[in-house]
């Protein structure tokens, strides 16, 4: 399943709040979208990001980064993001 997930990226606090929980990515990004929209914030004051997560969680829950992954098992980096982090 996919979590949108609370993250400062602050090294120091491993924990991360999930803020809603989604079967599919594409249902995650339709939130995330509406939720910057709502909040009045842009891609980066927005500090949420979307995770994959194996094990059963609920929104309001905390996690750490051992329990989430940036991709599920099944997804591949998409070129256009490849090229955008490398350089």
């Amino acid at each position: 399943m996919y979590a949108l997930i609370y993250d400062e990226f602050d090294p120091k606090k491993r924990n991360k709040k999930i803020v809603s929980v989604h079967k599919t990515r594409k249902t995650a990004e339709k939130v995330q979208a509406k939720r910057r929209k709502k909040l009045g914030l842009g891609f980066l004051k927005d500090h949420t990001r979307i995770v994959w997560v194996e094990d059963r969680v609920c929104t309001g829950d905390t996690i750490t980064p051992d329990r989430f992954d940036t991709l599920s098992p099944d997804e591949e980096i998409l070129e256009r993001e490849y090229d955008l982090d490398s350089g």
